[in-house]
């Protein structure tokens, strides 16, 4: 679940962060994340990825799937391939959305009538977000958390004053900021404790259209009481792009294809952690493990869940 952040190889320089890493080498005590997120304008740019790829609204659906699977993107910016400036934005749900039966999947049915070979060599201008929630490249960290929570979204694109897309942030920026951070805040905390969760054999349609309609970004899967594996928006467009299962989408077994049960979607063992970890170290294992959502066990059953939105929604707290 790779997104776009090249945050862990770029070099913090601003007082906030020197604070944050050294407060925690010098083990000072739990860090009080709250009073050391500045304000100040531009501090937005020193975790933002500037090395953002952009999409033209030209490009077909298809070619935008490819290009989110190969560089492992969760979502990708519009822009004008002339100008760069922001025209909208893709995620994982609105691909899944379209090809899964949410309500997207109605330009397939209306427009395409129902060929959905057709539909995906449409351009991506059909099904993109285009009232996208964006930031300026002189807003503040303060900011991008303030509009991650009211907005409900997990990355946000960054624009200059000519509406040109200057760069990316996201959640796991944020998860990198305080991995391995001592928080003095636990998981047990922050955790969503009424996780929906599904069974092994529910069909990936199904799974598909429960998490757009619900938004969920992720699926704990249980058999017997027992947490076996956790699906992702990801896992199921990287499932429906694959190129044995998107042929047989394209070639009208869309069905088929729907029908395979959940299960054969898991692709590696259960990442756990537990109520009682700080924060920080959680983060640590989300970042170390490339997980977005960390489950967590209590005497070996699901009791909750903790993602990259809790963790923002802590340092915000």
């Amino acid at each position: 679940m790779k997104d776009q952040t090249s945050a862990k190889n770029q070099k913090f320089t601003t007082s906030v962060l020197k604070d944050i890493r050294d407060a925690y080498v010098r083990n000072t005590g739990p860090l009080d994340f709250k009073s050391r997120i500045s304000e100040h304008l531009g501090d937005i740019m020193t975790i933002a990825s500037r090395d953002v790829v952009t999409i033209p609204p030209t490009m077909s659906i298809i070619d935008a799937v490819k290009t989110m699977l190969n560089k492992g993107f969760r979502r990708i910016p519009i822009a004008d391939a002339g100008t760069n400036r922001l025209k909208g934005i893709v995620t994982s749900q609105d691909i899944i959305d379209f090809l899964g039966g949410g309500s997207r999947h109605l330009i397939v049915k209306n427009r395409f009538k129902g060929n959905i070979l057709a539909a995906v060599n449409g351009s991506i201008s059909e099904i993109m977000e285009e009232n996208v929630v964006s930031l300026n490249e002189k807003d503040s960290l303060k900011d991008v958390l303030d509009t991650m929570l009211k907005e409900n979204v997990g990355g946000v694109p960054i624009t200059d004053g000519d509406n040109r897309v200057k760069a990316i942030i996201s959640e796991r920026d944020f998860v990198f900021l305080i991995s391995d951070v001592r928080m003095g805040k636990t998981v047990g905390e922050y955790m969503s404790r009424n996780v929906v969760t599904a069974p092994p054999d529910m069909p990936v349609g199904t799974a598909a259209k429960s998490m757009i309609n619900n938004g969920f970004r992720r699926l704990p899967i249980i058999k017997d009481n027992v947490l076996i594996g956790i699906i992702t928006a990801s896992d199921i467009l990287r499932f429906l792009g694959s190129g044995d299962i998107f042929n047989r989408l394209i070639t009208g077994n869309a069905s088929e294809v729907f029908d395979v049960p959940i299960r054969t979607l898991i692709k590696r063992d259960v990442i756990f952690t537990g109520s009682d970890v700080d924060l920080g170290e959680a983060a640590g294992i989300m970042l170390a493990k490339n997980v977005g959502s960390l489950p967590v066990l209590e005497d070996g059953e699901l009791n909750g869940i903790i993602t990259e939105r809790d963790i923002v929604r802590a340092i915000s707290e």
